[in-house]
């Protein structure tokens, strides 16, 4: 493809900083429930049942959000919606500060997660992806590492800020810190995306069959993939810290090791993207999988604070690049004017996998006591996303051989 062909831009790379800086604005909100899970869980009572469900619900939220607003953005535009979101992260987290376990639930579910993630994270995904054409791939990599930067930074903050002012007044003052730049950012920097041009306008056209499959049945596939491979993977993230006090290690070096298993997942998925661009979506996928499986291992193999660091440290490395890469895979197999829902509706799946996860694990854990049986949950559900994603790469295997 040549550069007159391509639809990439210097300002392609402006839109893509600008959507990684903002979703790791957003997605710095349902980490004060999990940085603040036990103090959380003291002020409510109940357990870590219903955090990790606020938590879960975020996800979930954030899931359905992004298909409705991804819906909405391709009619009044991403910067609109993301503005919106911004606004809605800062109500959310000021009803979950009320510190009631309804308004908990309501903030971090409805605020943060349906109409402030939802409209920032998976519409986001997809409107970046249509400014790039020749390293989407790349592109994909680095805006969806939000969350891993978010990861790497905020655990440290919220950590200190709960311990000096408590859990309330933490989200509160974040709520107002994200909002103010999402809104701003969003406002003077989005502007509508590039139509595809050239070959890569005609590469792929509504209806036609995906993978020798109806379109909506291969999607189907690739989402059930993508739900089952995000079980696992919220569960390290989400219950790394508890995990830790249970083990006796302080809550800010369990606050450390997250940010550890982020800023590796941040790292690798640049790799990830790299890759991605020249091996294609589903083998990365797969790949990244068997990575992750690995992972889950170490955390059942060790349980001192240095092997957990390291453990910690080899599974954001594994798992770091599976979620772009299903993205790409959908931008590769399905036309480009059918990613404003087609990326949300699957991202949707993945969210939910790792509400999912989330939510399992603390029940779980409240269940039976310790963690090792969740572990072993969540490489289960791998596992059986493995078949599925060997059966895809089957059938483009079986559909492209002339």
């Amino acid at each position: 493809m040549t550069q007159a062909e391509s639809v990439e831009t210097r300002y392609s790379w402006i839109i893509a900083i600008t959507a990684v800086t903002m979703l790791a604005l957003a997605a710095g909100a349902p980490l004060t429930v999990v940085i603040g899970l036990v103090p959380i869980s003291e002020t409510l009572g109940g357990g870590r049942a219903l955090p990790s469900a606020a938590t879960s619900l975020a996800y979930l939220g954030t899931g359905v959000g992004g298909v409705m607003c991804g819906l909405l953005a391709a009619r009044f535009g991403q910067r609109l919606v993301a503005a919106f979101g911004g606004c809605a992260i800062l109500a959310g987290l000021g009803l979950a500060s009320l510190g009631q376990g309804w308004s908990l639930l309501a903030g971090l579910g409805l605020g943060v997660g349906l109409f402030g993630n939802g409209a920032l994270f998976a519409p986001m995904v997809a409107y970046v992806s249509m400014w790039f054409d020749r390293r989407r791939g790349t592109a994909l990599a680095l805006v969806s590492s939000g969350q891993y930067i978010a990861g790497f930074v905020w655990p440290f903050v919220f950590e200190r800020a709960i311990a000096a002012f408590g859990w309330q007044a933490t989200m509160l003052a974040y709520g107002a810190f994200a909002a103010g730049i999402v809104v701003t950012l969003a406002l003077l920097v989005l502007r509508p995306a590039p139509m595809p041009v050239g070959s890569a306008a005609m590469r792929v056209v509504p209806g036609q069959r995906v993978l020798g499959m109806a379109p909506n049945t291969a999607l189907a596939l690739l989402a059930t993939a993508s739900f089952l491979c995000c079980v696992p993977m919220a569960m390290p993230a989400a219950h790394l810290v508890a995990f830790c006090g249970d083990l006796g290690i302080a809550a800010s070096r369990g606050a450390a090791m997250l940010s550890v298993l982020l800023l590796s997942a941040f790292v690798a998925r640049q790799f990830w993207g790299w890759l991605s661009d020249r091996i294609g979506g589903l083998w990365t996928v797969l790949a990244g999988s068997c990575a992750q499986v690995a992972g889950m291992l170490g955390f059942l193999a060790t349980q001192d604070e240095a092997g957990l660091f390291f453990v910690a440290a080899a599974y954001g490395l594994g798992f770091g690049g599976i979620i772009p890469a299903y993205v790409l895979t959908v931008r590769e197999l399905f036309p480009a004017i059918e990613a404003s829902w087609r990326v949300p509706a699957l991202l949707f799946l993945s969210l939910s996998g790792m509400a999912f996860g989330a939510w399992l694990a603390g029940a779980i854990y409240d269940a039976v006591g310790f963690y090792a049986a969740a572990w072993w949950a969540g490489i289960a559900f791998n596992i059986v996303q493995l078949a599925l994603v060997g059966f895809l790469i089957q059938r483009q295997r079986a559909v492209s051989r002339p």
